[in-house]
């Protein structure tokens, strides 16, 4: 067990990692952080600010910031986008109306010269839900076949029920090992 610790912070270094939870308003994104935190749902209200959890998922730790969604708060992202190493960004898989504002916000916040290197995982919530759009829709809504070298993946996922998250970050572990 110590090997694999070792293992892994010589690849990593020492310093935790730094992952963004960022997307709309509404999107789901301080429940998938207390759900990775605590391992259950817990109430929330609208984040105004921002939370700063540890999660710890097999032998890595991440510190996760969850930046508020709302429209007066997004201009302000940019503020915590040095030294991020993965970005989880959050779309309400029914919310179609706003998918395309959804969309302005990633493509701005990729062509950041601080987050060029950042792993890039979304997670299309709340698919539980009957009338929500299927990963195949947002990733075309998103414009993500226009990204190129950006280290990047689409997750089908429901907060409440906590399906797909595991798959996720599986995937972001990797990936994370992978691009250091």
């Amino acid at each position: 067990m110590g090997a694999v610790i070792s293992y892994f912070r010589s690849l990593l270094g020492q310093r935790d990692l730094r992952i963004l939870i960022l997307g709309l308003d509404g999107a789901g994104k301080t429940t998938i952080l207390y759900r990775l935190q605590a391992g259950e749902v817990v109430t929330t209200i609208p984040t105004i600010g921002f939370n700063v959890e540890q999660v710890t998922y097999k032998n890595l730790t991440f510190q996760v910031w969850d930046l508020g969604g709302q429209t007066s708060i997004r201009p302000y992202w940019r503020c915590y986008y040095s030294n991020t190493d993965a970005i989880i960004y959050v779309v309400d898989s029914c919310d179609k109306d706003r998918l395309g504002i959804s969309k302005q916000e990633l493509v701005s916040m990729l062509e950041e010269e601080e987050l060029k290197k950042s792993v890039l995982m979304i997670l299309a919530n709340k698919q539980d839900i009957p009338q929500a759009m299927n990963v195949a829709e947002i990733y075309s809504a998103l414009g993500l076949d226009a990204l190129k070298d950006r280290v990047f993946q689409i997750f089908k996922t429901s907060a409440l029920k906590g399906d797909g998250l595991d798959e996720a970050m599986e995937w972001l572990s990797n990936a994370l090992v992978s691009n250091k």
